[in-house]
């Protein structure tokens, strides 16, 4: 309960409720469609999304922070993510005054498409922190595990980093070897995944959230469905870090 009351005292709470119930419209609207709806309950179901997307209130990130950070790499991904984003804002807000009527000359077409640019390039960049994230992670947690195997006076298995038995240049033995680097890397990846929740939430939030811009700025169509479902999943993920702040990627 006290989560649940610190969670809706927050201005973001609300506007990642709203963020889910849009998306959740949306989802509802290609069910109708598909299903053979009456026109008349899907236009109602596109204009409640259509309100709850006015609705959305923003609140620009700071990238002051950011600027701070000690990490060449995470200052950039960072920093720029929050720029982009803090343009995508900017955008949405022209297109608000566009659909409200206080700005009726707005191109909306136009500045939906310069949003949804800054949106992907944003997206771009937290995934980009995220791979550098998970790259730093594997390679402590490789470190960490020869040390407890030279410890255990076990060695290296297999000769995988020290050029063992198979070679590159032993016939045969080359592609085995690339075989099980590569299973030894996908073990690996999980154990890091398994063992940081909340680096796991944050690939797969942003993740979700590419669909949409790929969708809307028609670089790969998904249809409607998929961008309601993964907007969705990508809002309960967002609501979640806020109910749970332990989950929340730092810095």
């Amino acid at each position: 309960m006290d989560a649940w009351v610190r969670f809706s005292a927050q201005s973001q709470a609300r506007e990642r409720l709203c963020r889910a119930a849009q998306y959740a419209c949306s989802l509802l609207g290609h069910a109708l469609q598909k299903h053979g709806a009456s026109p008349e309950l899907q236009k109602q179901i596109r204009q409640l999304e259509g309100h709850l997307s006015l609705g959305r209130k923003h609140a620009l990130e700071s990238a002051k922070r950011a600027v701070h950070l000690s990490d060449v790499v995470l200052r950039f991904c960072i920093t720029v993510s929050h720029l982009n984003r803090a343009l995508y804002f900017a955008c949405d807000n022209v297109l608000w005054a566009g659909k409200s009527g206080l700005a009726p000359r707005v191109d909306q077409e136009k500045w939906a498409q310069r949003s949804f640019r800054y949106y992907l390039f944003s997206l771009i960049m937290n995934l980009s922190r995220d791979a550098y994230e998970i790259r730093l992670l594997m390679e402590q947690e490789s470190s960490a595990c020869s040390r407890r195997l030279k410890g255990s006076g076990g060695g290296v298995p297999g000769g995988i980093e020290t050029g063992g038995a198979g070679s590159p240049g032993t016939p045969g033995g080359s592609l085995p070897q690339v075989a099980l680097k590569l299973q030894l890397q996908v073990l690996l990846l999980a154990r890091v995944l398994r063992g940081h929740p909340p680096l796991l939430l944050d690939v797969v939030r942003n993740a979700c959230d590419l669909f949409i811009p790929l969708d809307k700025l028609g670089l790969w169509r998904c249809g409607p469905g998929i961008v309601g479902f993964c907007g969705l999943v990508s809002s309960i993920l967002s609501i979640l870090t806020l109910i749970c702040p332990w989950l929340r990627l730092k810095p």
